[in-house]
């Protein structure tokens, strides 16, 4: 890690151009952006990777391609939580609220998406360490940071959140919506 110039400001750090500036040593982590050589984007997405898997509370990505990435990569993650959970209740509530001979129409299609929706999250997003983690875009807790060090005017700020109750909704709504798609494809094949 030393080759890479990173270092961490704890309580009575030291202070230098290339050091990174933290809260406290599990608070905030900066990505800075630095090129010092041809492979400065491989040491972002390194500096990135440690900071997600050293679990800060706050991780600040200054290069702007890295970290409008990260912020799409979560977005997309958080769009196919929330169409698991949408459209798997949509599956449930439809034979609730529309006649039983047309609810199939939508609520099978409905199950069909909450349920792709739920494994592809959960191939691609349910083990990487960037899914414990949200943008942070109040003004506030952005005061809070020590942003002021940074020579970019638009960092993309990451708070680690707990999803445990948020896996549990979307994964029980999936697992309801497959248990009531199986039941209705069986009836209606058997009739």
């Amino acid at each position: 890690m030393a080759a890479w110039g990173r270092r961490r400001l704890g309580p009575g750090g030291g202070g230098g151009a290339r050091e990174r500036a933290s809260l406290s040593a599990t608070d905030c982590y900066i990505v800075h952006e630095i090129y010092n050589g041809e492979n400065a984007q491989d040491q972002f997405e390194y500096e990135l990777e440690q900071a997600l898997e050293a679990q800060y509370k706050y991780i600040v990505i200054e290069p702007t391609r890295i970290g409008d990435e990260t912020a799409r990569w979560i977005t997309v993650g958080n769009c196919l939580h929330k169409t698991t959970v949408l459209a798997g209740t949509a599956c449930l509530f439809t034979p609730l609220a529309l006649p039983l001979d047309y609810s199939h129409y939508i609520s099978l299609p409905a199950g069909v998406l909450s349920l792709a929706c739920c494994t592809l999250y959960g191939i691609s997003w349910q083990f990487d360490p960037c899914c414990k983690y949200q943008v942070e875009y109040d003004a506030y807790r952005l005061s809070r940071l020590p942003l002021h060090t940074l020579t970019s005017s638009s960092p993309v700020v990451l708070v680690r959140k707990d999803d445990l109750h948020r896996k549990r909704l979307h994964n029980t709504i999936a697992l309801a919506a497959l248990v009531y798609c199986v039941k209705k494809i069986y009836e209606l094949c058997a009739v």
